[in-house]
């Protein structure tokens, strides 16, 4: 078997990924693999719309992920948007993205470096920032694009156009535009539909609309949505990636969001399907985390 070449991103800061980062890369060179671990936090690795380069090669045939989903979205950005496999290990208390328990690390890795492990495509939304006529930012996203208000700000005004056919002005606290894989993310928690994570869709969910008909929207991928503020606010208004990068919205800008050429490729584990992975994670019917049945 060829020598095989594994990237090692754990959690910033935080010395149990470390810790176990550590013991991974030696039984990993045990192997007879080369390894290369680099510490990653969720936020603090972007200036503006410009990221740090990551120090791990971008043809690695693996990158393990020590950490939670904020980990998980980080590594993503980095080195996932170059079709490295990422399995995701969870070191944190949810995970949706992160599918494999520490305890089972050792296992599910000897499956992967052994090609016995099931690899999925997930699908990734770019983003452009116009502002009068030039490009201020462009950036892909794994989860969401959210745009919301200031803690004070009144209700914002946001146009909406699919393919530059308008649609509405949505009235509210702000928008989410989350891949399926993000729909499990903030648009879950204000009331937005679950997708299954491979599905060729996206979904529009206003944050808290003023009015009650304005609901959650699923459209193809294939569509392109722009958004415009219909006014100017008094408050800042935020444009945020995958919760971790933000970028001021002002009046007058133009965000373009549409499918990405590239996508991110996930691990699938092993030992449960995306149906007893949301059963779990959302204690529905009685389900038990660790042994103890949550909702009692």
């Amino acid at each position: 078997m060829a020598r095989q070449s594994i990237g090692i991103i754990y959690k910033r800061h935080f010395t149990p990924a470390k810790e176990e980062a550590e013991k991974l890369a030696k039984w990993l060179e045990e192997k007879g693999a080369a390894v290369f671990p680099e510490e990653m936090g969720g936020k603090g690795d972007m200036d503006g719309c410009f990221e740090e380069p990551s120090i791990i090669p971008n043809d690695v045939d693996w990158v393990v992920v020590l950490g939670g989903d904020g980990t998980l979205l980080g590594a993503a950005r980095k080195v996932g948007r170059y079709g490295v496999p990422i399995l995701g290990v969870n070191l944190g208390s949810l995970g949706f993205l992160t599918e494999i328990p520490i305890k089972r690390l050792y296992p599910v890795t000897e499956m992967m470096l052994k090609g016995e492990l099931e690899v999925e495509s997930r699908l990734v939304l770019g983003t452009k920032v116009i502002r009068d006529g030039e490009e201020m930012c462009r950036f892909l996203v794994l989860n969401d694009v959210v745009i919301n208000k200031g803690a004070i700000a009144r209700i914002i005004d946001l146009d909406i156009y699919i393919n530059d056919l308008f649609l509405t002005t949505f009235r509210a606290d702000g928008l989410i535009i989350a891949t399926p894989t993000g729909s499990t993310a903030y648009n879950l928690s204000a009331g937005g539909p679950i997708l299954y994570p491979t599905s060729d869709n996206f979904i529009l969910t206003p944050i808290c609309p003023f009015t009650l008909t304005n609901r959650p929207i699923i459209l193809p991928d294939s569509h392109i949505v722009t958004i415009m503020m219909r006014k100017e606010s008094e408050e800042k208004v935020r444009l945020t990636f995958d919760g971790q990068v933000g970028f001021d919205f002002s009046y007058g800008d133009k965000v373009s969001i549409y499918k990405s050429e590239e996508s991110i490729k996930l691990v699938k584990s092993p030992d449960q399907s995306y149906f007893e992975i949301l059963r779990t994670k959302l204690m529905w019917g009685g389900a038990t985390i660790n042994g103890k049945n949550e909702n009692t």
